[in-house]
């Protein structure tokens, strides 16, 4: 199993592009993996992210926790770091407009069958508004795929091409117009996100 550190990923990632899909626990010689409902490990290559207490302090900042603790023996006695999210929580209110409007289904793929997500155009990882007018309906794998492409370069990509497929005109045409808003989407950037 390779050994990566936290310098060895994008952090911009954890969160879109790198979720979490269950959780691990060691004890009576046995370590315990337990995968979140409707997840699975696809083949992809394990990997151990070796972090101090500073690593996991950024690591969780960019994570969807609102707060996690963390004790950690560094040879001079237990220290413990709580981490707070920033508001990345979207209102449930919000999100169920988003879904309305998008007639709950994905914009990019068009499933209608499968639990929904929003997804920023103008990326938030940028600073981009939790706002009706800059998000977009998205199933989770779909939300994955894009990451944290540009939002035009996303429309432009063999991913999305391939997702697409089966979209009808008014929902792709509703995705192209998404780009012409962007330059006003942009100057809404909330520039200082801060911890509650």
């Amino acid at each position: 199993m390779e050994e990566f550190r936290l310098r060895d990923i994008d952090l911009l990632k954890v969160g879109s592009q790198i979720q979490l899909i269950g959780g691990l626990w060691q004890g009576e010689g046995k370590t315990y993996l337990s995968l979140v409902k409707g997840e699975e490990v696809d083949g992809t290559e394990l990997v151990v992210l070796k972090m101090d207490i500073h690593d996991w302090e950024t690591f969780l900042r960019q994570t969807d926790l609102l707060e996690t603790e963390i004790l950690q023996n560094d040879g001079n006695g237990i220290k413990k770091a709580i981490v707070r999210k920033t508001q990345r929580m979207i209102d449930g209110a919000l999100q169920w407009r988003t879904f309305k409007r998008d007639g709950y289904k994905c914009r990019y793929c068009g499933n209608d069958d499968i639990q929904l997500t929003v997804d920023h155009a103008d990326l938030w990882e940028e600073g981009g508004a939790t706002i009706l007018e800059n998000l977009v309906s998205s199933c989770k794998k779909c939300n994955r795929t894009r990451g944290n492409m540009q939002y035009e370069d996303w429309l432009k990509s063999e991913e999305y091409k391939k997702l697409s497929v089966n979209l009808p005109e008014d929902v792709r045409k509703q995705n192209e117009d998404m780009v012409g808003q962007l330059p006003h989407l942009r100057t809404l950037k909330v520039l200082n996100r801060r911890s509650r």
